[in-house]
């Protein structure tokens, strides 16, 4: 069965916001959300979207988890057809500090689990790629924080050792970014790497074969949709997590939802989760 589109007839929206409107595309394969940041934006950043409030993340998870969610290893993300248990992923990419701080508790009340893709060279420094393209510095995670992201029950995979273009580089320069980084993941925590994470999701043939060379289970890409038997496990797909933007288009939306809600009893204890939170 083919993955759900944004381009199918029943639209679904650009970016997962809440659940409901994704339920229907959840149970045709097993989904993986792509968070970045969490925390209040600054100002004048460009990327504005990579970042999620602390509210909104925990709002989302607790959707998951009231309608039956459980965690799904990436490993078995492509293994079946359909999604009748209810699983789903939850990736982060970076290893940013805002995550470890601000995730952690929205993540044990849900009882979900979550892979953080590690830039494997940067750790405890900050967002030098994106920095260098105008965004805010922010830091990362060091190696006593990334343990203790593991100690809280959660999984880290590789997102190369400076997050580079992949594509771009010399074959040997890419594949040293892959397998270095695996293996230096490993040697500082002791734990295997089996997860890979495009940067950019930028990846070809070749670089899809380096991952594989180098003993990766999966990698993940940035390409819209949910994951099937059919699904390549070095070809994920993920739905980036984020708010909704505020749109005249998306706020008449909003305007028609709610006013159809009020003419539709069977649906009036149903909790959309509109509110805007997470835009500040």
């Amino acid at each position: 069965m083919p993955s759900p589109s944004r381009n199918s007839s029943r639209r679904l929206p650009e970016h997962y916001t809440r659940l409901l409107p994704f339920l229907e595309c959840f149970a045709t394969g097993v989904p993986v959300l792509m968070y970045h940041k969490l925390g209040p934006r600054p100002r004048k950043v460009r990327l504005k979207g990579l970042y999620l409030s602390r509210s909104l993340f925990a709002q989302q998870l607790a959707e998951l988890r009231n309608h039956g969610f459980r965690s799904a290893d990436l490993s078995a993300v492509t293994g079946g057809e359909g999604n009748p248990g209810k699983h789903v992923g939850i990736t982060f990419d970076d290893g940013f500090e805002s995550v470890l701080c601000l995730g952690l508790e929205p993540l044990a009340a849900s009882g979900l689990r979550a892979t953080q893709f590690l830039v494997a060279g940067r750790l405890g420094q900050t967002n030098t790629w994106e920095q260098t393209l105008g965004e805010a510095p922010e830091k990362l995670m060091d190696a006593a924080q990334v343990r203790d992201w593991l100690a809280a029950g959660h999984q880290i995979g590789s997102h190369t050792l400076s997050h580079p273009f992949l594509t771009q580089l010399p074959r040997d320069e890419a594949k040293e970014q892959i397998q270095a980084s695996k293996r230096k993941l490993e040697d500082v925590f002791g734990v295997p790497i089996r997860h890979f994470c495009y940067p950019y999701g930028d990846w070809d043939e070749t670089v899809r074969d380096l991952v594989k060379e180098a003993g990766y289970q999966t990698a993940c890409t940035t390409e819209f949709g949910v994951n099937t038997r059919h699904t390549d496990p070095f070809a994920i797909k993920r739905i980036t997590a984020r708010y909704q933007t505020l749109k005249w288009r998306t706020l008449a939306s909003w305007l028609r939802q709610r006013f159809e809600l009020q003419l539709t009893p069977a649906c009036a204890t149903l909790s959309f989760g509109f509110g805007f939170r997470g835009v500040a």
